[in-house]
């Protein structure tokens, strides 16, 4: 499964392809896609040229990002890993 990334411009977070087709912060809101659906749902965020920049697939399962780029992936999601004060892991 995939799901499709990107950061928002107005701020730079990270955020994902939701299952509305909006653009959602947190990962659990997530829509995972078929290797054969991935491709359609990337284009279309990529197309947000004015909203975020740098969109991408990912390899994920309900759990969160999996394969060899789960380390930098599971670290977007929760913000910084030098200050646990910062970012989305201070709001736990």
């Amino acid at each position: 499964m995939k799901a499709v990334t990107a950061n928002r411009l107005s701020d730079g977070a990270v955020v994902w392809l939701a299952r509305d087709g909006a653009l959602a912060e947190r990962f659990e809101a997530a829509a995972l896609y078929t290797d054969e659906e991935a491709p359609a749902a990337l284009a279309a965020v990529a197309a947000q040229t004015t909203v975020v920049a740098g969109a991408y697939l990912i390899e994920a399962d309900e759990k969160g990002p999996v394969g060899r780029e789960a380390l930098r992936e599971t670290i977007r999601r929760n913000g910084p890993s030098v200050r646990r004060d910062l970012g989305k892991q201070a709001e736990a």
